[in-house]
């Protein structure tokens, strides 16, 4: 073993400590930024980007398909940036989609609105979110794989949910921003501009990124992926060719790339049923305050950072697709539940409901890092777990908050959600059952797999 694989294979405390934390820290910035633009969709653009649209429920609609398009744009990311983080590292990918969604979410900031530039405004608001999405495509695979190469074989699962920690933190930091600015502002100062100070405060992204690109090496992983890939051009004289990773994937894995969306659309898209569609149908339909609906999302969603890691330590032990499929079983249940304690309009219920409901949702999310890592050969893993992901995120997350409102508009009661829950959980408990367990596998072995895939292409 040459002396940069050894240190490759023995990384330090004090460098696990690093890359648990700045995994932590690009996924919660990163999806602070995501999250804000939703809360403001759901809040404010409605009336500062769509005013022309008459009737109220066609000005939620406009701005949440706004927020749609950046779901849309997530595979993108997931394909472009999962291209390059196979073949370029994990690191450089996840420090350029870092970059990427700081700009963006820092110039929603800075719009003027339509009253100034008419319908350019939401132009450029449909711009900057597209670029939100390629961003969130790429980072999540970055970050993700940061924590689990990283890791021992006994730990995944827990080293993994640091990643995926992030998300509630940034959506914690997002709602309690909002929730802090709409108690010190009044109502006219929030919507002339108290909500562009969370967005312009995404610019620290951008110093999280220049940390990550300076302090911290590339996964062990991926560095020995790349000797092994120096290698074999050294004896070919340098005319071995690299098939491209997002065409091999999809090639070669086609079916792990369709589970993998499966297994995610459940966790996507009742997540944005409860912290988006909640907040519109909260204040909306059953008039209570933005301050109270604000507040239960953003206490479940404190609950949620510290059932992630439990969760995803039980997964260490017992496997990944008991601790998933339980989840999927118990947030399908869960969803009748959940809206007949929302219709309540009782503030406490409606947060032991998606405290509930964030509980069981963890379940799922927090092991997927280490399933989805598992699930695909180092070689392509970037690829196959991004785009996966992503490819959910497109049909649940991003039509979940539209569909919810369609559907409540259409059916007049809360049913016709509770339905739709119900059916996504399904889809994710058959895809998560067809999965092979993963959890006991040394994802190191699988470099005899890729040697093997090598010599056949």
């Amino acid at each position: 073993m040459t002396s940069s694989s050894a240190e490759a294979a023995t990384p330090s405390a004090s460098t696990i400590r690093k890359v648990l934390v700045a995994a932590c820290a690009a996924s919660a910035i990163e999806w602070y930024d995501f999250f804000i633009y939703l809360t403001a969709a759901a809040l404010v653009f409605p009336t500062l980007f769509f005013p022309a649209t008459t009737d109220p429920v066609a000005g939620v609609l406009a701005s949440f398909s706004t927020a749609a398009v950046g779901f849309f744009a997530r595979p993108v990311g997931g394909v472009l940036f999962g291209h390059f983080g196979d073949r370029m590292g994990r690191k450089r990918t996840l420090v350029t989609a870092l970059l990427l969604m700081g700009v963006s979410t820092t110039l929603v900031g800075l719009l003027p609105t339509y009253s100034t530039i008419g319908i350019w405004a939401a132009i450029a608001l449909f711009v900057l979110r597209i670029c939100q999405g390629l961003a969130v495509g790429g980072q999540w695979g970055g970050a993700m794989l940061l924590a689990t190469e990283y890791a021992p074989p006994s730990k995944r699962g827990f080293y993994g949910s640091f990643a995926q920690v992030g998300v509630p933190v940034g959506l914690v930091l997002g709602n309690a921003f909002f929730l802090i600015l709409a108690a010190v502002q009044t109502q006219e100062a929030f919507g002339a501009w108290g909500w562009r100070i969370p967005f312009i405060a995404s610019i620290v992204l951008i110093g999280l990124a220049m940390y990550i690109q300076l302090r911290l090496e590339d996964t062990p992983a991926f560095r020995r992926l790349q000797e092994r890939q120096q290698q074999a051009q050294e004896e070919e004289g340098g005319e071995a060719q690299q098939r491209s990773p997002v065409l091999q994937v999809i090639r070669e894995h086609p079916k792990q790339i369709l589970l993998a969306a499966g297994a995610f659309f459940v966790v996507n898209g009742a997540f944005y049923v409860m912290i988006t569609g909640m907040l519109d149908y909260g204040t909306r339909d059953l008039g209570l305050s933005r301050s109270q609906m604000l507040t239960a999302v953003l206490i479940s969603s404190f609950a949620q950072i510290f059932m992630l890691p439990a969760w995803s330590a039980l997964s260490d032990r017992v496997g990944r697709r008991p601790v998933y499929l339980t989840g999927a079983v118990l947030l399908g249940l869960w969803s009748f539940p959940l809206f007949w304690l929302v219709d309540t309009r009782n503030i406490v219920l409606i947060t032991v409901a998606l405290i509930l409901g964030q509980l069981f949702l963890s379940m799922m999310y927090g092991p997927q890092a280490a399933l989805f890592s598992e699930m695909f050969s180092r070689q392509v893993r970037y690829s196959g777990a991004s785009i996966g992901y992503q490819l959910a995120a497109v049909f649940a997350g991003g039509l979940a908050p539209i569909i919810m409102v369609w559907l409540l508009d259409t059916t007049g009661t809360s049913l016709s959600v509770s339905l739709y829950m119900f059916a996504m959980a399904a889809l994710t408990f058959f895809s998560v059952y067809l999965v092979t367990e993963t959890y006991e596998d040394e994802m190191a072995e699988d470099v005899a797999e890729e040697e093997g895939a090598a010599a056949k292409g």
